[in-house]
């Protein structure tokens, strides 16, 4: 509390959300512990994930409009020039493209669900990040999913969304047994 200048309320709500979002597990009269990461998770959240983030590619490609399409473009731009880049930032460039999709949707509970399990998802990709080879490839080959909710092809949209969801949870669950 002293380091964060906060008082005990915001201290306390901040920790019951971790604790909600499955982040950290809270013993009373012992502590509050950072829970664990397993391989299984990823598997699990991917589930969800690859259905829920499909469905909100779909909705882009139909609804996209204005200042989205801007952002959609140059997006596109930027994945089109990507060249090495370290793992922070095609992780941010990632990042950007999900959350540009999910707004595209325009649908606010389907935003708030993603953004919970993109929480979740981030959580265990920073601890196999090093070990993941095929970052740049996932990253890059968002330049479809762009093009296609740009074109206003749901049907595509969709399908380019679910298999990157779950491609790249491949990638992370093989990157747990290269610990």
């Amino acid at each position: 509390m002293r380091d964060l200048g906060i008082g005990r309320t915001p201290l306390r709500e901040a920790v019951k959300r971790l604790a909600l979002e499955n982040l950290v597990a809270v013993q009373p009269r012992s502590g509050t512990y950072v829970t664990g990461v397993d391989a299984a998770d990823i598997v699990h959240i991917a589930e969800v994930r690859a259905e829920l983030e499909a469905h909100a590619a779909e909705l882009a490609a139909r609804r996209l409009d204005g200042e989205l399409r801007e952002r959609a473009e140059a997006l596109l731009e930027q994945v089109r020039a990507l060249e090495r880049s370290d793992a922070q930032a095609l992780m941010g460039l990632d990042e950007a493209i999900h959350r540009l999709i999910w707004e595209g949707s325009h649908n606010p509970y389907l935003i708030e669900t993603l953004e919970r399990y993109f929480v979740l998802s981030l959580r265990v990709w920073y601890v196999v990040l090093d070990r993941v080879p095929g970052l740049t490839t996932a990253v890059l080959d968002h330049a479809s999913l762009l093009e296609a909710v740009l074109g206003g092809d749901p049907v595509h949209a969709r399908e380019l969304m679910r298999e990157h969801v779950i491609a790249f949870e491949r990638e992370i669950v093989a990157a747990f047994g290269r610990e």
